[in-house]
């Protein structure tokens, strides 16, 4: 059975920008998150923590990517969740 029309992207800078979105900026805040933990937890318990969640929290930002109506809103959300995850980091440091 094909795919309803309705919910297939239309232009493919579209589907270009959310499978970059969904794999690049999904891990942009996979990172940024466990920078985030690292700056109030003890390192090693993220490193553990980061290495297991990291991989469920990718796979779910990966897919959320593909339910947004536009690739550029779904990339300002990413970027801005990383920057500010990275922000305690970063000023710490």
């Amino acid at each position: 059975m094909p795919a309803n029309k309705k919910y297939l992207t239309k232009s493919p800078l579209q589907r270009w920008l959310k499978i970059t979105a969904g794999f690049f900026g999904g891990y942009a805040v996979v990172i940024s998150l466990s920078l985030f933990f690292a700056s109030f937890v003890e390192r090693q318990y993220v490193l553990v923590t980061g290495t297991v969640l990291g991989y469920v929290l990718w796979a779910v930002l990966l897919l959320l990517a593909f339910l947004a109506k536009s690739g550029w809103k779904i990339w300002l959300i990413y970027l801005s969740l990383a920057v500010l995850f990275a922000l305690p980091y970063l000023l710490t440091a």
